[in-house]
């Protein structure tokens, strides 16, 4: 069963820090990177990103489970409301871990079925990383996330918000990966954003 998160969630000076506004940008930049003729938002959030690509002239639509967060269209992204092939990119942030894994399949084949080409997704990751920067005049600026080996894997518990996350115990990138690729999608890529690796994005094509 979905979680539903509520208007609160995302109306309070914690949730938007400077370290979300950087995952926007990379929200948007996948999005338009790919120049969608039309695009679906799932998951509203506090409409940031929808809002910022409309006043950028995109087409998009956003869904969400919750009518308080103004929605065009209400609906469950187990089972949504909308054709096959509806939409060039489908972007989906930071939703699915509010839904059972058990469930994971099932969206994963919803998204597919309504995208005509791609799938943006963005997912929590626990996985404990090494952050390098490192930036000099007149040169290529390197960020890189270097992942470290965890030995006994943390156990998640539900807060209220995620039945689940990656890197925690039972839920390695491996076993995210391989669910995915399991709904037909290819990979183009997976990166963790450098200054909130809590975010790994994933860029899907059908």
């Amino acid at each position: 069963m979905e979680q539903q998160v509520g208007h609160e969630h995302y109306f309070n000076e914690s949730y938007d820090t400077r370290e979300r506004f950087v995952s926007y940008w990379h929200q948007i930049n996948e999005i338009t990177k790919l120049a969608p003729k039309s695009v679906l938002e799932i998951g509203v959030g506090n409409g940031f990103v929808s809002k910022y690509l409309k006043e950028r002239g995109l087409n998009i639509v956003t869904l969400d489970i919750d009518k308080s967060l103004n929605p065009d269209i209400i609906g469950n992204v187990l089972d949504m409301p909308l054709e096959d092939n509806s939409f060039d990119v489908v972007a989906c942030y930071e939703v699915l871990e509010h839904i059972i894994y058990k469930n994971f399949h099932k969206a994963l084949s919803e998204l597919y079925r309504v995208s005509k080409f791609y799938v943006i997704l963005s997912l929590p990751d626990a996985g404990i990383v090494y952050r390098f920067g490192l930036k000099m005049s007149g040169l290529v600026e390197i960020k890189r996330c270097i992942p470290l080996p965890s030995f006994k894997k943390q156990v998640h518990k539900f807060d209220g918000q995620h039945y689940w996350e990656i890197g925690k115990a039972g839920y390695p990138l491996k076993k995210i990966i391989t669910d995915i690729q399991r709904a037909g999608f290819k990979i183009e890529k997976t990166y963790r954003v450098f200054e909130i690796p809590y975010h790994r994005f994933f860029i899907l094509n059908k």
